[in-house]
């Protein structure tokens, strides 16, 4: 009876999820298949939901934690943060496929020369955006800058989050 119960809450709060998407409306980048959106508008009855920047989790113990190799190049440490939030909007009752806004800070990477690593960025998040398991694509915004307070830190993304009231 409890895995019935359980079932049918988990059922009700996927369907509660999904429904809420489907009304807010997002406009597609013009003859682009690129895994942003244009724009992205919200119901005025919408509660948001704003997660401070995340940093990766470390990804390799046994460099120095100061170092880029402790967590990995851009991609690694794009999976990782993007990981991170889907815990934090789990946490409140919300999935990826409720985020509207990003932005994503870049450092350059000392392995490209100092530049921002945009292709290590597409590599670790176009798995989570606008793909067939979760196609909602959230306005975006990237960045570089000159450090972020993870020492061996390439990326820190913030995000912003709607649902229903």
């Amino acid at each position: 009876m409890k895995t019935i119960t359980l079932l049918t809450g988990l059922l009700m709060t996927a369907t509660a999820l999904a429904s809420h998407a489907d009304e807010i409306k997002r406009v597609a980048l013009p003859n682009s298949n690129f895994p942003i959106s244009l724009a992205v508008s919200v119901p005025a009855q919408t509660e948001l939901l704003f997660v401070s920047g995340l940093l990766a989790d470390l990804h390799d113990p046994k460099a120095s934690k100061d170092s880029f190799a402790a967590y990995g190049d851009t991609a690694t440490q794009t999976t990782s943060i993007i990981n991170k939030l889907k815990g934090v909007l789990e946490s409140q009752g919300l999935g990826l496929g409720d985020v509207i806004q990003l932005r994503v800070f870049l450092v350059g990477d000392p392995a490209k020369g100092g530049k921002l690593d945009f292709a290590g960025l597409q590599e670790g998040y176009t798995p989570f955006f606008g793909s067939s398991a979760q196609p909602n694509k959230p306005a975006r915004t990237a960045i570089q800058v000159v450090a972020l307070p993870l020492p061996g830190g390439l990326v820190e993304i913030e995000a912003v989050a709607a649902r229903k009231k």
